[in-house]
């Protein structure tokens, strides 16, 4: 049977429990995981920029000779909005990281994962629920005017 024949399990394609199809396996395993760390560079890089935005624009007020701003609320609101875009980038990350998860390790693919389950374990979880963390603070702290 050819690589290019449908399967008959899967209704898509065959998947054979060789070697090379387990190390392709890990190497989209890994994929995956590198793409949840992009995901992360990037909420991080949107709540600290809406962060500093905020504290710079407050700032700004004190120096002397600064005339004052036409829209003071204007830089608050875009940081809490950059900060909340932030957020959503981590929740909608960690659910495609967990779908794309769910696809790897479920039917035909369970063969060549040759791994058990505790393979699934990964600290991106903690690390990507600790940041939802700091950028809830972040919000509510711009928010609240805490900062």
């Amino acid at each position: 049977m050819s690589d290019q024949q449908v399967g008959e399990d899967s209704g898509r394609f065959v998947v054979r429990a060789t070697a090379d199809s387990h190390f392709s396996w890990l190497r989209t395993r890994l994929a995956v995981e590198n793409t949840l760390m992009a995901y992360m560079r990037t909420a991080i890089s949107l709540i600290g920029f809406g962060f500093v935005i905020v504290q710079f624009f407050d700032r700004m007020e004190q120096f002397p000779g600064a005339a004052p701003a036409r829209f003071p609320d204007a830089p608050r609101y875009l940081g809490l909005a950059l900060i909340f875009c932030g957020i959503v980038a981590l929740v909608i990350s960690i659910w495609v990281f967990r779908w794309m998860l769910h696809y790897l390790w479920e039917g035909e693919f369970a063969k060549i994962a040759g791994m058990t389950k505790e393979g699934k374990q990964t600290p991106l979880y903690f690390v990507a629920i600790a940041l939802i963390l700091v950028g809830m603070f972040a919000f509510f702290s711009v928010l609240l005017r805490l900062v």
